[in-house]
């Protein structure tokens, strides 16, 4: 599962890496081999690994968007926490949390996203404003009060 916003994230990465990157690294592998002697060549050696990361990230990306099933927002999802949800949550000690719940494929490089298979947002899944969620983690139990929940229209 994924955001609209997120799919086109995605999207972009996988523009950026096969018309900008690759073409440059390969560029960069062409010229390290044309030096000569590739055995102690660090430029080539490091390009070429470069090269097959991405690669690896191309196959991937284009694997994922083609699986992955865009959450679009529906007013259905209102007054509840469900995927793609901006949740604000307090707990007793008066500390307070502001996240979204999304896929996996968009948690990385966000500090505020949680993925929908974490503790916390399976813990808080079709919970109102209100509502208290225990969160088991290994550390133990915890408990959040939700203050809010938004979605992004």
């Amino acid at each position: 599962m994924i955001t609209p916003e997120g799919l086109e994230k995605l999207k972009a990465e996988l523009d950026h890496l096969w018309r900008v990157e690759r073409p440059d690294t390969t560029q960069k592998v062409a010229w390290a081999a044309s030096l000569g002697d590739r055995s102690e060549n660090a430029d080539y050696h490091y390009n070429k690994k470069r090269l097959r990361e991405i690669d690896r990230r191309v196959l991937y990306l284009r694997k994922s968007i083609d699986d992955l099933k865009v959450v679009q927002y529906s007013s259905f999802q209102e007054g509840k926490v469900l995927f793609g949800a901006w949740v604000e949550v307090e707990n007793q000690r008066g500390d307070k949390k502001r996240f979204r719940i999304v896929g996996y494929d968009e948690i990385f490089d966000t500090k505020d996203y949680i993925s929908i298979d974490s503790p916390m947002a399976q813990a808080l899944m079709k919970k109102e404003v209100g509502d208290e969620a225990i969160v088991k983690t290994g550390a133990g139990e915890f408990r959040w009060r939700i203050t809010k929940i938004e979605y992004q229209k």
